[in-house]
């Protein structure tokens, strides 16, 4: 018989070891509530960095999580100050809000009518014609704004961030329940007009990211592109500092862009987008071998087109495809510019929805078409 690990709790030398234990003393914590028929535990997990165990405190009925107690390790006792007190417990097993629980088991996921298709126009426009719930995954970098005059000229930032609201409106309407929306997106540098003004940098990540919440949609993970030292000097920041290297005028230079990952919003667990796929075997075919990213930093090369200013590398669209999609599946891109996300989809088995607005863009998308689809 194979030899059982030790346990971390057991080469720490706590007072409560096992998941049982911890049990234990949070049913004892609820018995002296009067609480303990009306809830129950999820899994306890000891977090050995403060020496406590966590136990999720669940409403009998439905399931629904209503607080946590926190034990100290190494003493055996509850930790009140960390806990939930019973005032809040007891306020949350009376809401409406707590009677039901995520859950995987639902109907089986249909599948997607849409076919490979490029939309001519203005995302905020085109997306309006396809079906609620067709599509399986989003995955966009927006225009920057106005830090180009190919990315768009818009009367000011609030303009630009209500344009975002409405195609992303709409992109939340087209995702399916509980799949994932992505956007690739960085801070955007907006030079000085004349040497006696600064410039300013615009956080449009979090911008993004308090729209994106609002319109409907859960945030799962920020995940850094981390490019090479030297990509950023492009930009200008940080050359005053390192030629005088004087206090204050320290700004460092910009080498990463940020990966934001959302999930539609749903009651149930992603085991559900798992479990009842309409196609089981492209879900087994979609399984990651091999190594993969196993933290939320990225490196990758940046890459660059003569056709597109700002086009982002193939393996950072294919490394979002294949962790976020199963084969056969519908990959959305409302700013598909050159058509990258659409090239990856195909190289990876899925189908893509691609909608551009420029001219120039659509044709290298058009010159290119068939190759994506014979590769």
């Amino acid at each position: 018989m194979a030899r059982r690990a030790r346990l971390v709790s057991e080469d720490r030398a706590y007072e409560v070891r096992t998941v049982d234990d911890a049990r234990r003393v949070a049913d004892d914590q609820v018995g002296s509530w009067g609480l303990r028929g009306a809830t129950g535990f999820g899994l306890p997990e000891v977090d050995d960095r403060y020496h406590v165990w966590r136990v999720p405190v669940l409403a009998a009925t439905g399931a629904a999580r209503v607080g946590e107690i926190v034990i100290d390790a190494r003493a055996g006792t509850v930790d009140a100050r960390r806990s939930t007190d019973v005032e809040t417990v007891r306020a949350r097993l009376a809401s409406p809000d707590t009677s039901g629980a995520p859950s995987h088991r639902g109907p089986v996921i249909a599948r997607s009518t849409l076919s490979n298709t490029v939309l001519a126009g203005d995302s905020e426009l085109t997306l309006r014609d396809l079906p609620d719930g067709s599509v399986d995954l989003v995955f966009t970098s927006p225009p920057y704004f106005n830090a180009r005059p190919d990315s768009g000229d818009f009367v000011d930032y609030r303009a630009y961030l209500d344009k975002m609201r409405r195609v992303f409106r709409q992109c939340t309407r087209v995702l399916a329940e509980g799949r994932f929306l992505i956007v690739n997106t960085a801070p955007v540098l907006l030079r000085r007009s004349s040497r006696s003004q600064s410039s300013r940098r615009l956080a449009v990540p979090f911008d993004l990211h308090a729209i994106l919440v609002e319109e409907g949609l859960d945030f799962v993970d920020d995940i850094v592109w981390e490019k090479p030292e030297g990509a950023g000097w492009a930009t200008g920041r940080g050359r005053r500092f390192a030629a005088d290297r004087s206090p204050l005028q320290y700004k460092a230079v910009p080498v990463t862009e940020y990966v934001l990952v959302y999930r539609n919003h749903t009651d149930r667990l992603i085991d559900w987008n798992i479990r009842s796929h309409h196609d089981p075997d492209a879900v087994a075919r979609s399984r990651i071998s091999g190594e993969y990213e196993r933290t939320n930093v990225w490196r990758l090369a940046p890459a660059s087109r003569r056709d597109h200013p700002a086009v982002f590398p193939a393996s950072l669209a294919e490394r979002v495809i294949r962790y976020w999609s199963f084969e056969g599946d519908v990959v959305l891109d409302p700013f598909a510019g050159i058509g990258t996300v659409g090239m990856a989809a195909a190289r990876l088995g899925r189908r893509f929805v691609l909608s551009e607005v420029e001219e120039r863009y659509l044709a290298v998308i058009r010159r290119e078409l068939a190759a994506w689809l014979t590769s």
